[in-house]
C-alpha cells in the first residue's frame, strides 16, 4: 500500500468500526463539543517540571541490558524526569504525566513516588491520575526494582539508586504543580520513517494481512506532540514515537540517556525553558540500529555514540516539525481510569483472541528466547545454544531449561520451552504479577498505559479495542508503553509462535495480549459510562527483603604522595577544536555523593576576567571516567573528557568536585583543577 502523506495514511488503515466517531457519544465522553465541532476555549491549568534523578555512577551494576557484566564506570551525562500536570479548570480534575530518562519504571518506583504523594498532596494525585513511564534508556542505574528478576544483574537492591530516581521523579511532579497557571494545549502529528527498524520480522510476517497492512513498512512511524504552553509561550512539549534505547550497546560502561534523552537535552538547550519529553509508544519490536547486524548494533554508522546522536536527533526534528503544525484540540478537558488485573491468572473470553476460543493466562515463565536476548541490540552474545526462534537440542539438559511446570501452564505457555518459572520462584513472584492498565485522556488524544514493552501490532490491537469502546478514531489513541510498573513483553499470538525474543519474555503466555485487550476493553467501557471498575486486587509490596550482595564501597585514601584532587595527568597548553582534552585526577568515590542537580565535572572558559562554566557533566561533549589503579581497593583515579566540540576558540580549564569519605565515614568535599590551555578552531 503506497502512502500519500501522514495524516491520510493512518487514518486509512486504521479505518473501519474501530476509527469511526460516533458523535453522540464522543460529546458524552470526551467532553461537550460534538464530534468534527470547532475548537472549543481549553479552560487549562498546565505546569511542568524538571529533575536530575540519576543514581549511582560507579562500581554498580546498570540496568537495560541486564549483563553482571556491565558495571557502571562513570558518568556521560545525568537522566532526568520530566514532569506535566494538565488540568481543567472548570471540573477540577487534573492529569500528571511524568517521562523518566531510566530503562524500567519499575512498581517499587512507582509505589515509592506515590507514598510521596500522598503525604504531600493528600488524595490530589493518586494512582488514577498519575502516570509515570520511562524512556527505556538501557544505560541507567541498576537495582532499583523490588523484583529479583530485574535485580539479580546487579547483585542486589541499590538504596541509594532507588532514592534518586524516587526523589527525582517526586521533586519533578512538584515543580510541575507549582507552576500551574492558565494555558492551552496544542495536538501535532508527523511522521518518522529513518529512526526505526523491525527486528523481529520473522515474528511481525505472522500476522494477518489487515494488521500488516496498517505498518507497510513493518515499523510505527507515527511522531504525536502535545504542546503545552501559557500565556502564549511554551512550557512543555511531550514527544511520542516507537524506537528502543539502545543506540548505546551494552559494551558501554558510562551512565548515559540514549536517543531519547539525547532529544531532550537538544531541544532543552536549543529552546530554554521548555521541558520536553520524548516517551514510548509501542516499541516492543522497534530498534534503532537500522542496519539489524546480529550481536554488532549498528546503524546508521557503526559509531555508537554517533547512532544515538543521529537518531536522536531525528527525533528530536519531527517532534519540532510536528509541535510547529500543532493546533488546538475540538474537544477539552481530562479525565482517568485505573484497575489492577492478575495477569498470572485471567479467563479470556474467545471475543479478544484470534481463534474465538476462550483461553487464558498463567504465571509468569521466560522462554530460551529470552535468554538468546535480542541480538539485533546486543553485543554480548550469549551462551552458544541459545537462539532466538529455536533452541538446540543440548538445551533440555541444562539446568533451570524446561522446567517442571503444571499441564495447564504449559499449554497456557505452548510452544514457548521454558527456562525460568519466574511467576513460581520463591520467596514471591520475580516479577511483578498485578499491575495496573490505566486510560488517560486529555482533550482529543487517549493514552492507553501498560506496564510492558509492546510490538507495534500488540499495540495497534489494544488502541482499537480502546477507539471502539469509546466510539472515536483510533489515531486520537496512543499505547502509553513501559507505564506504572514492568512485566517485560507483549506480542500477539501469532507472533508469540516464533519464539523470537520478544515471544520469550512475553511472561504469561500466548494469550497475553488477549488478556490486556479484555482488559482494556472494560476500563475504557466504565469510562465511557462515567463508571468505575474499582481498584481491583491490590499488588505486592516486596520492599521488605531487598538484600544488596555487593559491600559498600571503603574509605577513600588518595594514591601515595598525593593529595585528593591533585591534577595527576594534566591538558596539553593547546588543541585545536574537534579535538579531546584528557586530564586525570587524584579522586574518591563518586558514590560518596551522587551530586544531584550538581556536577562532578566542570569545564570552565576565560571570559572577562572571571572562569564561566560553560560546560558540566550534563554535557553531551563531557565525560567522567572512575577507576581503581591496579591492586588498589580504596583509591581513584577520575579522568575527565572534553571532546570539543567544532568550532570552539578561547582559553579553558577543567575542574572535578569530589567527596572523600573517612574511617568513621565523615564525607569531605574537594576541588581538582587543570593548567589552562588554548584552544583554537
Amino acid at each position: 500500500m503506497k502512502f500519500d502523506g501522514p495524516e491520510v495514511s493512518r487514518r486509512r488503515v486504521l479505518g473501519g468500526a474501530a476509527a469511526t466517531t460516533v458523535a453522540v457519544g464522543a460529546s458524552r465522553v470526551l467532553g461537550s463539543a460534538q464530534a468534527g465541532a470547532a475548537p472549543a476555549q481549553t479552560g487549562y491549568l498546565v505546569g511542568a517540571g524538571r529533575s536530575d534523578m540519576t543514581g549511582a555512577v560507579a562500581g554498580q551494576g546498570m540496568m537495560g541490558y541486564s549483563q553482571p557484566q556491565q558495571v557502571a564506570a562513570g558518568l556521560h551525562m545525568r537522566y532526568h524526569a520530566r514532569a506535566y500536570i494538565i488540568a481543567d479548570s472548570a471540573s477540577g480534575q487534573r492529569v500528571v504525566f511524568v517521562t523518566a530518562d531510566s530503562s524500567c519504571l519499575f512498581e517499587s518506583i512507582h509505589i515509592g513516588v506515590l507514598v510521596k504523594l500522598r503525604a504531600r498532596y493528600g488524595d490530589l494525585y493518586t494512582e488514577k491520575n498519575v502516570n509515570l513511564n520511562a524512556t527505556h534508556n538501557h544505560n541507567s542505574c541498576g537495582g532499583t526494582a523490588w523484583d529479583y528478576a530485574y535485580t539479580l544483574a546487579a547483585f542486589g537492591f541499590k538504596k541509594n539508586s532507588y532514592d534518586a530516581e524516587v526523589n527525582g521523579i517526586f521533586a519533578a511532579i512538584c515543580r510541575a504543580h507549582d507552576s500551574l497557571a492558565p494555558g492551552t494545549v496544542k495536538l501535532g502529528r508527523t511522521e518518522l520513517h529513518n529512526a526505526s527498524a523491525q527486528r523481529s520480522r520473522i515474528a511481525f510476517d505472522l500476522n494477518p494481512p489487515h494488521d500488516k497492512n496498517a505498518f507497510p513498512d513493518a515499523i510505527d512511524p507515527a511522531v504525536t506532540v502535545l504542546r503545552l504552553a501559557q500565556a502564549g509561550k511554551d512550557i512543555g512539549v511531550i514527544t511520542w514515537f516507537s524506537t528502543h534505547g539502545t543506540s548505546i550497546a551494552d559494551h558501554n560502561r558510562l551512565i548515559t540517556v540514549d536517543n531519547k534523552g539525547y532529544a531532550s537535552h537538544r531541544w532543552e538547550s536549543d529552546e530554554p525553558g521548555v521541558i520536553a519529553a520524548f516517551p514510548q509508544t509501542n516499541a516492543g519490536d522497534m530498534t534503532p540500529n537500522l542496519d539489524l547486524v546480529p550481536f554488532s548494533p549498528s546503524g546508521p554508522t557503526p559509531d555508537n555514540r554517533a547512532n544515538c546522536a543521529i537518531i536522536g536527533e531525528r527525533q528530536y526534528q519531527a517532534g519540532r516539525e510536528a509541535s510547529r503544525s500543532a493546533s488546538p484540540m475540538t474537544r477539552t478537558g481530562v479525565e482517568s481510569v485505573v484497575h489492577y488485573v492478575d495477569f498470572s491468572d485471567v479467563a479470556i473470553d474467545g471475543t479478544y483472541t484470534p481463534d474465538g476460543k476462550p483461553a487464558r493466562t498463567s504465571p509468569a515463565m521466560m522462554g530460551a528466547g529470552a535468554v538468546a536476548t535480542s541480538s539485533e541490540d546486543n553485543f554480548e552474545q550469549p551462551l552458544p545454544f541459545f537462539y532466538e526462534g529455536q533452541v538446540n537440542p543440548l538445551v533440555a539438559a541444562v539446568g533451570g531449561l524446561d522446567a517442571e511446570v503444571s499441564p495447564w501452564v504449559r499449554d497456557a505457555q505452548a510452544p514457548k520451552l521454558i527456562a525460568f518459572p519466574l511467576g513460581l520462584l520463591p520467596p514471591w513472584p520475580w516479577i511483578p504479577q498485578i499491575m495496573p492498565v490505566q486510560i488517560i485522556r486529555i482533550g482529543d488524544l487517549v493514552l492507553a498505559a501498560a506496564p510492558a514493552e509492546f510490538t507495534i501490532v500488540s499495540g495497534l490491537r489494544v488502541r482499537q479495542v480502546v477507539a471502539h469502546a469509546l466510539q472515536i478514531s483510533a489515531d486520537n489513541v496512543l499505547l502509553q508503553g513501559f507505564a506504572n510498573g514492568y512485566s517485560q513483553y507483549v506480542t500477539t499470538p501469532e507472533e508469540y509462535v516464533s519464539q523470537q525474543y520478544e515471544g520469550g519474555e512475553t511472561q504469561f503466555g500466548r494469550w497475553t495480549l488477549p488478556a490486556y485487550m479484555q482488559s482494556f476493553d472494560a476500563l475504557a467501557g466504565a469510562m465511557a459510562r462515567g463508571s468505575d471498575l474499582g481498584r481491583g486486587p491490590a499488588p505486592l509490596n516486596k520492599s521488605g527483603i531487598q538484600p544488596d550482595l555487593v559491600p559498600p564501597p571503603p574509605p577513600d585514601v588518595p594514591i601515595a604522595g598525593h593529595r585528593f584532587g591533585e591534577v595527576l595527568r594534566g591538558p596539553e597548553p593547546r588543541y585545536r577544536g574537534a579535538s579531546t582534552v584528557a586530564v586525570e585526577f587524584v579522586g574518591a568515590h563518586p558514590n560518596n555523593n551522587l551530586r544531584t542537580s550538581d556536577t562532578y565535572v566542570e569545564v570552565q572558559q576565560w571570559t572577562a576576567g572571571t572562569w564561566d562554566r560553560v560546560y558540566d557533566d550534563n554535557a553531551w561533549s563531557t565525560e567522567m571516567h572512575w577507576a581503581r589503579p591496579v591492586n588498589s581497593t580504596d583509591t581513584s583515579v577520575i579522568t575527565v573528557l572534553w571532546n570539543i566540540p567544532a568550532g570552539t576558540a578561547g582559553r579553558f580549564r577543567i575542574r572535578y568536585f569530589g567527596d572523600s569519605k573517612n574511617s568513621e565515614g565523615t564525607i569531605t568535599g574537594f576541588t581538582g583543577t587543570s593548567a589552562a590551555f588554548d584552544v583554537s578552531r
